[in-house]
């Protein structure tokens, strides 16, 4: 009777010394997913502060300084400095000086005093697309608000027809990191257990020892299982470490079930595992196996929800997104992270993350057996 998985604690207790053998290899898995989560944490933030901003005051009055005052209280707009003509401004801008230029005619005052429209321009640099958007949405709130006030006045009304009172749930700071930072984990999960398992057989090939593990009574399941284990543990243990300095560093509580997190985390790794075997079993060099890493990476940046919405994409890439494991986690790991969601209001997701380590699993036992027979 044949035993699927014969041998697998012997090649785990081998691949265990290698692994912890092979100081490159644990500092490649633990030390570039540390700084790629303090970097992206503190890069990618869409809260965009402190504009640099010039100033063109044709006016010279106090309501004119009071305008300006607004615009900065906002904290959206710094003041960098003073010009003394629209050409001048411009030519700040287009040097990058500055990405807003604030001109207030002559006349600003004696317009708002006599009761005529007060004319400000605003000029905005649109080659950075978020800055642009950010500094176009404020100038035009305080714009709408000084109004308000203006018309206030004028006609003794205390109270507004209409009043919209917004309530932002689960982020109500709207703190990018809190949004930003469970998807990054995912993303240097994936990017730390593709290149360690991927390398994994693609060694064995190269140094010669594959050859003696074939002819050792082991079992094809066995030897993948006993390859992959190790590595799950140690993947494991380095997402407890990037989520505890998730909490700490960056203050991003995690309003849900932390075990239910740390499961949706293990039959993530153990998806990812199991791609990075297979790319072990298909390459025949370790560059090789670098190259289909690489190419397995890149989608995932872009397709997977990490950093764009995927009901916004066209077809073709929304598909792509599908077969992604890291689509399914970060969608999960931010339920649970910002909503306090639970895995039964996520099922699909955990089943489909299942399926795919368990396929794709045994499409490595089956394809490592073709292969060498």
């Amino acid at each position: 009777m044949r035993v699927p998985f014969r041998g697998v604690t012997a090649i785990m207790r081998k691949e265990f010394l290698v692994v912890f053998r092979d100081h490159l290899t644990l500092f490649f898995m633990f030390f570039p997913p540390l700084i790629q989560l303090i970097a992206f944490g503190f890069a990618l933030d869409l809260d965009v502060k402190h504009i640099p901003t010039l100033v063109f005051d044709e006016d010279r009055t106090r309501e004119s300084r009071e305008l300006v005052n607004q615009f900065v209280n906002t904290g959206t707009f710094k003041v960098v400095g003073q010009v003394h003509s629209v050409t001048e401004l411009a030519e700040s801008i287009r040097r990058g000086e500055a990405y807003v230029g604030l001109q207030i005619p002559p006349g600003f005052a004696r317009d708002m005093q006599g009761r005529h429209t007060a004319r400000v321009q605003a000029l905005i640099d649109g080659s950075s697309s978020s800055v642009a958007s950010s500094a176009l949405n404020t100038a035009l709130n305080v714009g709408f608000r000084q109004s308000m006030l203006r018309l206030a006045d004028r006609t003794g009304v205390r109270e507004l027809p209409v009043e919209v009172r917004p309530q932002i749930l689960y982020n109500p700071e709207m703190r990018s990191p809190n949004f930003f930072l469970p998807g990054v984990i995912g993303l240097v999960l994936q990017i730390a257990t593709l290149f360690a398992t991927s390398m994994s057989l693609v060694r064995e090939r190269e140094r010669g020892t594959l050859e003696q593990l074939l002819v050792s009574p082991l079992s094809r399941w066995g030897l993948m299982l006993g390859k992959i284990t190790p590595y799950l543990c140690l993947s494991m243990l380095m997402a407890v470490g990037l989520i505890g300095i998730m909490q700490w560093v960056f203050h991003v509580p995690v309003a849900g079930d932390i075990r239910e997190l740390m499961v949706a985390t293990l039959f993530y790794l153990w998806a990812l595992l199991s791609i990075g075997l297979l790319i072990s079993t298909w390459a025949r060099t370790q560059i090789q196996a670098l190259q289909m890493c690489i190419i397995f990476i890149l989608p995932t940046v872009f397709f997977s929800g990490f950093i764009f919405p995927r009901e916004t994409m066209p077809g073709i890439f929304w598909a792509v997104g599908v077969i992604l494991p890291a689509t399914y986690y970060i969608e999960l790991q931010r339920a649970i992270v910002l909503r306090g969601a639970g895995l039964a209001d996520f099922w699909f997701n955990i089943v489909v993350l299942a399926g795919m380590g368990i396929g794709i699993f045994s499409l490595c036992a089956l394809q490592f057996k073709r292969k060498i027979a």
